[in-house]
């Protein structure tokens, strides 16, 4: 059965940073290689947004309000994946979410996944 999990949030001062991580089981270590993975977010009284995307081949795909500020990494020999986030705001305070779906295809930070994690929160005071 496939599981993501989340872990590493929390609650951080404006301009600080903070690393996410979504460890994935369930999955061969050559099956994991071939995941489009993401890092979705979603404020209070807000739609769930795309954040940040990885392909299978390592190329990333980011969100505006991001760019720049977070970058997405993944370790394929641990099925982990990573969010690094830097010079954080405010406005990025949301529930983060880890999300997976098999492609070859360069993967956009706001394609469609079919699986998900719980999600960890992270707070941003200014």
């Amino acid at each position: 059965q496939v599981q993501l999990v989340e872990s590493g949030g929390g609650s951080v001062q404006s301009g600080g940073s903070m690393r996410l991580s979504c460890a994935a089981s369930g999955y061969t270590g050559y099956t994991y290689s071939k995941l489009c993975m993401g890092w979705f977010r979603q404020a209070p009284g807000k739609e769930r947004e795309g954040v940040a995307a990885i392909s299978s081949d390592g190329s990333t795909s980011y969100a505006d309000p991001v760019k720049g500020r977070f970058t997405v990494s993944r370790d394929n020999a641990k099925n982990t994946l990573y969010l690094q986030m830097n010079s954080l705001k405010p406005e990025d305070t949301a529930m983060y979410y880890c999300a997976a779906r098999y492609s070859n295809s360069f993967c956009r930070y706001y394609d469609a996944m079919s699986a998900w994690g719980k999600g960890t929160l992270v707070t941003i005071s200014s």
